[in-house]
């Protein structure tokens, strides 16, 4: 059986006996079909295996790294240098560090190809420059620049650090836009900015982020997971059925990547909303898991790679984010909006969390009409919500700590409630507060879907929708919420979300052998109170 690794390097997949998906076929038509490219993704998706992968069939050809891939018997390029430059690498906080460290590998560079004679210089736009200038008419090189916006993301909250990077980014790409000494240039980044030149008008530079033709190339279909993984499938529904591998009949292995599906699927970075594709890290991270523990958990591993990004991290102390917004499953924003975003200093929210991977698109994006974002799937809404929970409440209150894991699948009423009056004691009230019943309910939820928890808001039966219904394997948990003032409001609120409850039938529907606990809560919103001062027992 072929390892499964999580590597930026193809070399290492051929000379480690690695699975590599192979994606070649797209790079080759990448190639063949334009010459300035840029293409943006989230962290960990595959961005910088494939400038490694363009990089070395420039480089090396296809011997001996390519065997057995599509591209093996159809590259006939031939073999250019490559300056390959990784934004990650280099400083954030200081411009001339930044500089320094960026001038250096491109010196490396043009002495390890006999470049000589050239104007030194300690600014990148003008080295670059200088090198191209002195370069033979008919030699080219590839360029490839991984990240170019690390810089820039990781100062969204200081404004002046920012400009400054992006005004040297903007230099340096202005010094190699449109040479003839480039023989094919591809850029990756998180985020795609107008103020950095890359994108504006008369750029020769091709986006495509969201194009149809390449949209599968960055993430895996349900194919290719069929296809390069079927081992790994076939050993997670042994474990799981208790069967030998080769008793594991085909609608097994479908319904197993069904589920895989809901965790893992529905990254869309086609503007026709047609493609779709799984993120490779939490599929290469859970078929792992299932080698080495020797049994299938669905864990929740975006939040491990993506969960505290710098860009929303820095961007989060600075803004507050629409929690009723993100609570929805489809938000729709302005067509410019999406497609334009200029700085990220006023970038709409919405566009930042679709860069960063927090949601994706919902709709075709069509000119002048709006576009529809949302999460991808289970494991990335998750992480949203754990991400929330660190920016709303203070995490370090016990509500939080690992011995209230099962409080609300195996605990009494009484603990659920105690466990969440310490949720919302932990709410940072200056920048939250709960002012209603919708806020309440809202931040709520962040706790609950940030705990993983199958958590559904306002979920409709045939008589009405009940404000927070939880689903356990053996419990489901009903809460109907009302919101109050005033401790004279109380018992009659309380007895208004207990008529609801009886009236309305909230959480018969699709019930099964799970045992039912209706619970009716008022929080009292008063300074001198916050917390749910009365609930009932719902009795059936």
């Amino acid at each position: 059986m072929k390892v499964i690794a999580q590597s930026e390097n193809i070399e290492n997949f051929c000379n480690n006996n690695y699975i590599y998906v192979d994606k070649t076929e797209y790079i080759y038509n990448l190639i063949n079909e334009h010459e300035r490219v840029f293409f943006s993704r989230p962290r960990r998706f595959g961005k910088s295996l494939t400038l490694n992968t363009i990089g070395t069939l420039f480089e090396k050809g296809v011997e001996p790294y390519f065997r057995g891939t599509w591209i093996y018997d159809k590259w006939n390029q031939d073999k250019y240098p490559v300056l390959h430059l990784s934004f990650l690498e280099y400083p954030t906080t200081d411009l001339d560090s930044f500089k320094k460290s960026l001038c250096q590998p491109i010196r490396d560079f043009a002495r390890l190809n006999g470049i000589e004679d050239y104007t030194d210089d300690s600014e990148p736009n003008n080295l670059i420059r200088n090198i191209f200038t002195v370069m033979q008419d008919k030699r080219q090189i590839v360029l490839l620049i991984d990240e170019y916006d690390r810089q820039m993301t990781a100062n969204i909250n200081n404004p002046e650090l920012y400009e400054k990077f992006r005004i040297c980014i903007r230099d340096f790409y202005g010094a190699i836009k449109g040479k003839k000494q480039i023989k094919f240039m591809a850029v990756t980044g998180v985020t795609r900015l107008k103020d950095v030149s890359i994108f504006s008008v008369g750029s020769d530079i091709k986006d495509l982020s969201y194009e149809f033709a390449f949209s599968n190339m960055i993430g895996f279909t349900r194919d290719e997971i069929k296809k390069f993984y079927i081992d790994y499938l076939r050993l997670g529904v042994s474990y799981e059925k208790g069967k030998p591998i080769n008793q594991v009949s085909d609608v097994e292995i479908e319904d197993f990547i069904d589920r895989m599906a809901t965790h893992y699927d529905s990254y869309c970075f086609d503007k026709k909303y047609r493609n779709k594709v799984f993120s490779t890290y939490s599929v290469n991270s859970f078929l792992h898991s299932i080698f080495s523990d020797k049994e299938v958990y669905f864990g929740d591993y975006w939040y491990d790679v993506g969960g505290l990004p710098s860009i929303l991290m820095n961007y989060m102390e600075s803004h507050n984010l629409n929690i009723e917004k993100l609570l929805t499953s489809e938000i729709v924003i302005p067509y410019n909006d999406f497609v334009n975003p200029t700085s990220l200093i006023d970038i709409n929210e919405n566009v930042l969390m679709c860069q960063t991977g927090y949601l994706t698109l919902k709709s075709e994006i069509v000119p002048g009409y709006s576009v529809t974002l949302g999460p991808a799937n289970s494991e990335v809404r998750s992480a949203l919500f754990m991400l929330l929970s660190l920016r709303i409440f203070d995490t370090s209150a016990n509500a939080f700590s690992l011995k209230n894991r099962h409080v609300i699948e195996q605990g009494s009423v009484k603990e659920i409630i105690s466990l969440f009056n310490e949720v919302l004691a932990s709410l940072s009230y200056d920048k939250y507060p709960v002012t209603d019943e919708t806020v309440l309910r809202a931040l709520l939820q962040v706790y609950l879907i940030g705990k993983n928890h199958d958590v559904r808001i306002e979920q409709n039966n045939s008589k009405g929708r009940s404000d927070i219904l939880i689903n356990f394997p053996k419990r489901r948990v009903v809460l109907e919420l009302k919101y109050t003032e005033k401790v004279s409001g109380e018992k009659a609120k309380l007895t208004e979300a207990e008529q609801q409850i009886k009236e309305k039938g909230y959480g018969l529907e699709n019930l099964g052998d799970r045992e039912l606990i209706q619970i009716a809560c008022v929080f009292n919103g008063a300074k001198n109170k916050r917390q749910i001062t009365m609930y009932k027992i719902v009795d059936r």
